[in-house]
């Protein structure tokens, strides 16, 4: 087809030779998720580090020494406020050493579970049954206070015995003990990552999408850390969350876009959602690649006979109801 320009000595235009309009937005990329896995896995600078550790220690000792002479004041002026007021302060540094002693111990746990898993390692390398069975007995010393890991005890310990060598203790340790907890700490993956994958498709302001993310991952961590018996307090928690997002970073699978999410969608379907949609459900996804890789740190043995969880399987679940179902 061609337009005529009339007494014009422009050359006359071919419409049907002009490139077609694409009809497709860049395929999305999990903007938000990269962001809060930027945030949470930076580490400051020594120089920053030097900054607030004199700021925290120069504020802690100014407001030491405002409120002794508050009290001291205070026990001059009016005796029984002045020895109230010094009651109460003497109760609030005891629960800030309580609160300091309690991270101390969660920090503790965090490292039995990273020496638990580093054992399990040397003994499946080494094939010495002697040392997975003394790992054996440090998981059930380790677990002994879970009501809810009391039958799988038990049988452990019947069937300890009856294993003649170390994967052979290391898989019972898997199946009767540890496969509880998979299950438990896959539910909390589903759980978080179906949240991102909503807040982020249906919340449109600036930043509260990687806020919700940063948070919804940081309590992800948390939990799963809590699944299997880590316990981890607030510090144990960010530790535990920056070095789950660096060892993604670092291996780039924070940085993958959609190319896991199309094949459960299939082909070109993704590309047809709305932005904000896709954007949603490659969050939602790179969310449960987090919990997997936070599965894998915090579970005190590696995974070997028992596989580890699927990546898409787990995206499958979580995202179900909310992704349309992949064509026939």
């Amino acid at each position: 087809m061609f337009f005529d320009l009339g007494d014009s000595d422009e050359p006359r235009v071919d419409v049907g030779a002009a490139p077609p309009v694409p009809d497709e937005a860049p395929a999305p990329s999990g903007q938000t998720m990269q962001l809060a896995a930027q945030l949470a896995a930076r580490r400051p600078s020594r120089l920053a580090r030097w900054f607030w550790g004199l700021a925290a220690a120069l504020v802690t000792t100014a407001v030491s020494v405002a409120a002794w002479d508050f009290a001291l004041s205070l026990l001059a002026r009016w005796p029984v406020l002045g020895w109230a007021v010094s009651a109460g302060l003497v109760a609030l540094v005891i629960v800030v050493l309580l609160m300091v002693l309690r991270e101390l111990a969660t920090l503790g746990r965090l490292g039995r579970l990273d020496g638990l898993h580093r054992a399990a390692d040397a003994a499946l390398a080494d094939s010495d049954l002697e040392a997975a069975r003394a790992l054996g007995e440090r998981l059930l010393g380790f677990y002994h206070a879970r009501s809810d890991t009391g039958w799988s005890r038990e049988r452990i310990t019947e069937r300890m015995g009856e294993q003649f060598d170390a994967h052979s203790v290391i898989t019972l340790i898997e199946a009767e003990l540890l496969a509880p907890l998979d299950a438990a700490a896959s539910r909390e993956v589903e759980a978080a990552a179906r949240q991102v994958a909503t807040v982020t498709a249906f919340v449109p302001l600036a930043l509260a999408d990687v806020l919700v993310a940063l948070i919804a991952n940081l309590r992800m961590i948390r939990r799963i850390a809590t699944i299997y018996g880590g316990r981890s307090g607030l510090i144990g928690s960010w530790r535990l969350t920056r070095a789950v997002f660096a060892h993604l970073i670092a291996t780039g699978a924070i940085a993958a876009g959609d190319d896991f999410i199309e094949p459960l969608v299939g082909g070109s379907l993704l590309g047809k959602l709305s932005r904000r949609f896709g954007e949603g459900a490659v969050n939602g996804a790179l969310t449960a690649r987090v919990g997997v890789a936070a599965m894998e740190v915090c579970r005190p043995l590696p995974f070997t006979r028992r596989k580890r969880p699927s990546v898409r399987e787990v995206i499958r679940r979580a995202l179900r109801g909310i992704l349309p179902e992949k064509p026939a």
